[in-house]
């Protein structure tokens, strides 16, 4: 088994930076690959950015160029760094890592205004 937890999410306004962070614990030997997905009010779970065990980082379209995942083997945390963020980004954010099974985080907030 895999816990998650979360953290960094808040209120923002249009233009602003926030970090995401999400520790892993448990049977984290097991754990390949590691993702984050965000959730917007009446929308269906959306994938935002994976990155490897070997350190290759896949993104969605829409947050090219302003997201950024990382990953912290010593911390067993993934962040996803979040820059020049819009009120589209507005969502829950959720980290998944991808092992023997699949394993989420609760979420965390994240509101931008305008």
């Amino acid at each position: 088994q895999v816990q998650l937890v979360e953290s960094g999410g808040g209120l923002v306004q249009a233009g602003d930076s926030l970090r995401l962070s999400c520790e892993a614990s448990g049977d984290i030997l097991s754990i390949n690959n590691m993702a984050w997905y965000r959730q917007a009010p009446g929308q269906q779970r959306e994938w935002v950015a994976s990155r490897t065990s070997g350190g290759a980082s896949n993104y969605v379209d829409s947050v090219k160029g302003r997201f950024t995942i990382s990953r912290d083997n010593a911390k067993n945390t993934v962040y996803l760094q979040m820059n020049s963020l819009k009120p589209e980004d507005t969502a829950v954010y959720y980290c998944k890592a991808v092992g023997t099974s699949d394993y989420w985080g609760q979420g965390t907030q994240v509101t931008v205004s305008s």
